[in-house]
Parts: C-alpha cells; sequence; structure tokens
C-alpha cells in the first residue's frame, strides 16, 4: 500500500524512509464527530446491557441520577479540554495534553497506559460482539456458530473500516447511531406509557444513589462514556482545528449524559420501582428485550436484537480509530518504531496504526478461542473478554481523564488574558477531584466490576496491566531525556519541533 510523506516531517528528517506525518485534513464536521464519540459509547449497549447490569450489581435505584451527576463530572472536564484543544491538535491527544502540562515523562507514561486501556476497551466489546452474533444466528436461522468465529467476521469488518477515509467511517457510524437513538426512544416511550406503577420521581432521589454501593454504581455507569474525550484525537481532521473538537465534546458528553438519564429513568418507570432490580438479577442484558417482547410487535424486537449488534460493532469501528491514531501519534514523535506513522495515500487513514490494532485484536481474540474451548458456559466470553478488558479499559481511561484535567490547569496558565479562572482552572480543577475519586472507587470496587466476590489475582492484576506500562513510559522518558535529548524534545510536539 502506498504511503504519502510531507516535505520538512520531524519523522522524515530523522528517520530516513518514515511514512507521512499528516493524516487527511479536514474532513469531519462538528456533527460527524459528535456522531463518532457518541458511537464509541455505544447508546443501545449501554441502555440494554449496562442500565440493567448495574441494577442488578448495585442494587440501587439510583442508577438514572448517576448519569447526571457524572456527566456533570464530565462537562465541567470538557469545558478546559476544549479550551486545550483550540491550541494542542494531535492525535494522540491524552498523550500530548499530558505531556504539554505535567511534563513530557509523565506524557510518556499515559501514551503508554493509554494504548493498553483503548485497546482493551476495543478488543473486550469484541467478545460481547461475538456472543450477540452467535446468539442471534442461533434464534433466527438456527446456525450455531462459535462466538470466536463470529468475532472475527466483526475484525474483518472493523479493519477494513480502519484503512478507509474517515469521513466513509463517520457516515456509517452516524447511520447507526441514529437508528441505535429510534430504538431506545421507542422503548423509552413504550415504558412510560406502561408505567404499572405510574410516573414517578424514582430513580433520581439522591436518597436512592448516595448509599452503600454507590461507588460500584459510579464505576459502572462511567463505562457508559467511554470514547466521549475521542474529539481531540481526531483534531487534526476535522475542518475547523480550533472549534471543532471541543464543540463536540460539550455537545456529545451532554446528549449522553441526559439520554441515559432519561432512558435509565423509563426503565425504572417501565418496569415499576419495587420490580426494576428484581427483574434485572433475573434477566440482566435481556431485560429491555424481555419487555419489547412482552408490548412490542415481534418484528421490532427482532429489529431491537440486530440493532444491538450493529451497537457493539459502532463501538468496535469507534474504538479502533482512536487506537490507531494513537499508534500513529507514537510512531510520528517516534516513541514507538516510527512505521507506525505510516499513512494511505489513498484514504489518508493512519494504516499502519489501524493494521496493528487489527493485529493485537487479532491475536487475543485466538486466546481467548483457545482458552476457552473447554469451556461449556456460553457466557465465557461475555464474562472474560468482555468484562475483563473492558474494566481494564475504564480504569485506565479514568486515571488519564484525572491527569488530563491537571494537565489543562498547569497548560491554561499561561493563557490568563484569553480564558477566565472558570475555564483554565476551577471546571478543570472540580474536575479532576471528580475523577480521582471515581478513580478510588473503581480501584475499591474493582472485583465487583469484573464479577468477582472478595480479592483475587485478577483484582490486581488486570489493573497492572494497564498501569505498569505507564509506569514504564515515565522511567524510559527520564531516561531519555539525558541519554537522547534530541527524541526527549520530540514527545509530544506532534513530529514538529516548531
Amino acid at each position: 500500500m502506498e504511503v504519502k510523506s510531507e516535505p520538512g516531517s520531524y519523522a522524515k528528517d530523522t528517520v530516513p524512509g518514515a511514512a507521512s506525518l499528516g493524516l487527511n485534513s479536514r474532513r469531519i464536521g462538528t456533527l460527524a464527530l459528535v456522531f463518532m464519540i457518541i458511537a464509541a459509547s455505544a447508546p443501545l449497549t449501554v441502555v440494554a446491557g449496562g442500565v440493567p447490569s448495574n441494577f442488578a450489581v448495585t442494587g440501587l435505584l439510583g442508577i438514572p441520577l448517576s448519569f447526571i451527576v457524572l456527566g456533570v463530572v464530565l462537562v465541567l472536564f470538557a469545558i478546559g479540554y476544549a479550551a486545550m484543544s483550540r491550541h494542542v491538535h494531535n492525535a494522540g491527544a491524552f498523550f500530548a495534553y499530558i505531556s504539554k502540562g505535567l511534563g513530557k515523562p509523565v506524557g510518556m507514561g499515559a501514551a503508554l497506559t493509554a494504548l493498553v486501556a483503548y485497546n482493551s476497551m476495543q478488543i473486550g466489546i469484541s467478545g460481547m460482539f461475538g456472543f450477540v452474533f452467535s446468539s442471534f444466528l442461533d434464534s433466527l436461522f438456527g446456525l450455531q456458530v462459535s462466538w470466536w468465529i463470529c468475532a472475527l467476521v466483526a475484525w474483518v469488518i472493523v479493519g477494513l473500516m480502519g484503512i478507509s477515509r474517515v469521513d466513509f467511517s463517520a457516515k456509517v457510524l452516524g447511520v447507526i447511531v441514529g437508528t441505535e437513538f429510534l430504538v431506545v426512544i421507542v422503548f423509552d416511550i413504550i415504558g412510560f406509557a406502561h408505567s404499572p406503577e405510574g410516573v414517578t420521581a424514582d430513580g433520581r432521589l439522591p436518597d436512592q444513589l448516595f448509599a452503600p454501593g454507590v461507588g460500584a454504581a459510579l464505576a459502572f455507569s462511567i463505562a457508559a462514556f467511554m470514547g466521549f474525550e475521542s474529539g481531540a484525537i481526531y483534531n487534526e481532521e476535522v475542518k475547523d482545528p480550533k472549534r471543532t473538537a471541543g464543540r463536540a465534546t460539550i455537545i456529545a458528553v451532554s446528549v449522553i449524559a441526559v439520554f441515559y438519564a432519561f432512558s435509565a429513568w423509563a426503565m425504572t418507570v417501565a418496569e415499576g420501582a419495587s420490580n426494576v432490580v428484581g427483574r434485572s438479577q433475573e434477566f440482566g442484558p435481556d431485560l429491555m428485550f424481555v419487555f419489547l417482547g412482552e408490548h412490542a410487535p415481534v418484528w421490532f424486537v427482532d429489529l431491537a436484537n440486530l440493532l444491538f449488534l450493529t451497537s457493539l460493532l459502532a463501538a468496535l469501528v469507534a474504538f479502533h480509530n482512536i487506537v490507531a491514531r494513537y499508534f500513529f501519534a507514537l510512531g510520528r514523535d517516534r516513541v514507538l518504531p516510527a512505521f507506525l506513522a505510516a499513512t494511505s495515500r489513498r484514504s489518508g487513514a493512519p494504516v499502519a496504526g489501524s493494521l496493528a490494532q487489527s493485529g493485537l485484536g487479532l491475536i487475543v481474540i485466538l486466546v481467548f478461542a483457545i482458552v476457552g474451548a473447554g469451556s461449556q458456559d456460553p457466557l465465557f466470553p461475555v464474562v472474560t473478554l468482555f468484562t475483563w478488558l473492558t474494566n481494564m479499559g475504564a480504569f485506565g481511561l479514568v486515571l488519564l481523564m484525572a491527569l488530563t484535567a491537571l494537565a489543562v490547569v498547569g497548560y491554561l496558565r499561561s493563557y490568563s488574558q484569553e480564558y477566565s479562572l472558570w475555564t483554565r482552572a476551577i471546571a478543570p480543577g472540580l474536575s479532576a477531584i471528580g475523577l480521582i475519586a471515581l478513580f478510588v472507587s473503581i480501584v475499591i470496587n474493582f472485583n465487583v466490576l469484573i464479577g468477582l466476590e472478595g480479592t483475587s489475582v485478577l483484582s490486581w492484576l488486570l489493573p497492572a496491566i494497564v498501569i505498569v506500562p505507564g509506569i514504564i513510559g515515565t522511567i524510559w522518558a527520564i531516561v531519555l531525556r539525558s541519554r537522547r535529548p534530541q527524541l526527549y524534545a520530540g514527545i509530544g510536539t506532534g513530529g514538529s519541533l516548531g
């Protein structure tokens, strides 16, 4: 595949034969980016799978309120994040932001943690996709296909989209996300119309959330927002680098928070406050489809199941694109091998990063397929590959968001004439406090999140897989500072020292 090079680029000047620094710019508008951000959070997957799982595990009625609480924290985060995105245009968003705000050693550590966390999210979702697709084929056509074969179908589709033009992915994701919203809205309407105990404020009352188990509830709910911060990753490809990413991020997180809170409340009303926890524990992620089966036409239930599948596919594509751009950014700065900065002359996509992510995904899927070959549990890919890796990803990303909030405060100190105290310090500072508290909650409740009772090796091993690369990256950067100062100077610069 041909690659393109830019004259005078940092990688070209220092690494003969290195591939391009440039992604295909000016492709993405605000609305398209909003859909790409929301696609990563997978609206139908969250409402159908995440919300009832949260009810079931925590036993709290206040799950709808948890989305509002987290939405406030993340909007505060997005205010400073958007301001910084006007000045830092780099496909390795967290990597670049933390490097500039907290220093290159911390930025290098953040880069490797981000790479592990985003890969974990993407590959973990493939386990759920494989299970859902396998069940779908069995229920509709009587075909019994192993989950890992179904996961590899998604792997091929995602890989092909990853090396295509980014605006093509944006259009596909826009259609999928739009239909997801429609299905959930229909569920909400039917839920309010049914309302066996009437439409009440249950689910939105503070005492129903802020009770024993609130930490686990918030830790579960934050996973629904993962990917909202990805807007800045596309800042080299948007139509207006100074405004598009920031504007899209604030819009996306606001829409996600309100939509999830409303839909979780609709589920509470649909089942009745006295029944929703018990029904969630009985049916788990099938609760929404069981309810629709009782109150909607069969064809609509089948459509909802199909869109649940495409929702997962959209999330896979969105996280794949994020990982590919991280590989690109790290290759361009030579934090990783420079060949990872290769982009396609035809599509402008970060083709080397895309292929690297696909390669990692293939290896992990096959490893879990081999390990699970003797398992008789049909939920094996869900309770292992999906649960373990997506919670690893959320663990790492919340930590990175907390560091990024602090980095925003550090970076915007020199912009006192351009931004108010609220934008450059108070909002990101408050979000940092909230995110640090949330991170502590995830650490405390990690065994609950991965479905274990009490502590086990996995309780510390899975978080360590995310954290240790970050520690190594920080140490590596400190070594580079003295031994290879030119390489160290390029960390987080986007391939240009100017």
